[in-house]
């Protein structure tokens, strides 16, 4: 159970860091960032809480890195692609 747990913990690690690595050292050759249009709303519920008033925003644009992990502060971007809808609850 122990040897289980120690290689489930390098392989996670390992794949970290071979994902910053390729991401530092742009293997393969492809742009770090990406920019992605985000669609922000506030949500408030009513007295009813079967209902909510929508308020929606001005689209953002969200800076997203192309990596498998968060990296540079920022969300990988096969996760903002799937997910534009920002919901803000009031």
């Amino acid at each position: 159970m122990k040897r289980a747990a120690l290689i489930l913990t390098l392989l996670a690690a390992a794949s970290y860091a071979g994902d910053f690595l390729s991401l530092r050292l742009q293997i393969p050759n492809r742009a770090q960032t990406e920019q992605v249009r985000i669609h922000p709303y506030y949500a408030v519920p009513q007295k009813d809480p079967r209902h909510e008033e929508l308020i929606f925003l001005d689209p953002q644009t969200e800076v997203c890195v192309n990596s498998l992990f968060p990296e540079l502060g920022h969300r990988p971007c096969w996760y903002v692609k799937k997910h534009t809808q920002k919901r803000i609850a009031v």
